[in-house]
């Protein structure tokens, strides 16, 4: 069982507390055991429930949970990845490009950009759904063509 408890944990000492938490269950729940079944077996399956059980409690215990009243606050670093304050653009910039586009992209983008789902803006413009889709993504390939020619000249 030792052996088992150290593949599990790869920890000695780990696998001490394991062995010894599946001991403690085994002999709480030793009514449970049929006769003429593999012992081993239904010992092993108990150990492997037991870490499964508290592997899986660590991972809820590692998520952070934001508490802010604000539900579109990011927890960004105030890091950049650009080296120099010439190569960012002001949201101005960027709407004065969104609104360069042609109404036939810009609409079904901007659209897409509040929160409207395909269908939603299909159905708003009376568009094929198919058509939507090219025109968000022909509207995305042209902004990033612009934002990159203007970050970089």
């Amino acid at each position: 069982m030792f052996s088992f408890a150290m593949m599990l944990t790869a920890n000695r000492y780990d696998a001490e507390d394991l062995l010894q938490e599946t001991t403690l269950r085994v002999l709480d729940n030793k009514e449970k055991y049929v006769d003429n079944i593999n012992f081993k077996g239904w010992v092993l399956t108990i150990m492997r429930n037991i870490f499964i059980n508290n592997y899986r409690k660590v991972l809820r215990s590692q998520i952070i949970i934001d508490q802010t009243g604000d539900l579109y606050h990011l927890n960004l670093s105030e890091d950049s990845n650009r080296e120099n304050p010439e190569e960012t653009l002001s949201l101005k910039e960027i709407k004065f490009i969104i609104n360069s586009l042609t109404d036939e992209l810009k609409i079904p983008f901007s659209m897409y950009v509040d929160g409207y789902k395909y269908n939603e803006i299909s159905d708003k413009l009376a568009l094929p759904l198919g058509t939507v889709k090219s025109r968000i993504y022909f509207a995305r390939r042209e902004l990033r063509r612009n934002l990159a020619g203007n970050v970089y000249n």
